[in-house]
């Protein structure tokens, strides 16, 4: 079966970048409800009015089903690709204010390792959506939309 006639996020370097993805969310998430929730609270923002331990557990609860599912649900993963893709714009917001508030939390104690992760969530969302082949079923159902 030849690559374009393939299914989007099928080839294997995309489900193995969906898998370390969902392993990494997952991983991310038993953090936020474990050994790393304190680090996990520095990154909500004072200004969000929620407490910060719930927001804490709730993100954490989401990144696990999050992982799972990549891991998981390979049939949707398209689907899938878009919500993690989502959720990674969400929580930027708090990447954000953690280096704007200048607070440390897992070993980013300067402004330029605050600032380098900063650029790594584009990476995060670009990764999900190529892994997950959301992007690229998106482009093909608007070329079929343009053909009819």
């Amino acid at each position: 079966m030849s690559q374009t006639s393939r299914a989007p996020g099928s080839s294997t370097a995309r489900r193995l970048g969906r898998w370390v993805l969902g392993a990494f969310l997952t991983f991310a998430g038993v953090a936020h409800l474990t050994f790393g929730r304190e680090s996990f609270r520095a990154q909500v923002p004072p200004w969000l009015p929620l407490d910060a331990d719930l927001v804490v557990v709730a993100s954490g609860v989401v990144e696990v089903g999050l992982g799972l599912a990549l891991l998981l649900l390979g049939r949707h993963h398209v689907a899938v690709g878009w919500v993690v893709a989502l959720f990674f714009v969400a929580v930027f917001p708090g990447n954000i204010a953690q280096f704007v508030e200048g607070r440390d939390a897992f070993g980013l104690d300067t402004d330029l390792a605050r600032g380098i992760r900063l650029l790594f969530q584009p990476l995060l969302v670009l990764w999900v959506l190529w892994s997950t082949g959301a992007w690229r079923a998106w482009r093909e159902n608007r070329r079929r939309r343009a053909r009819a």
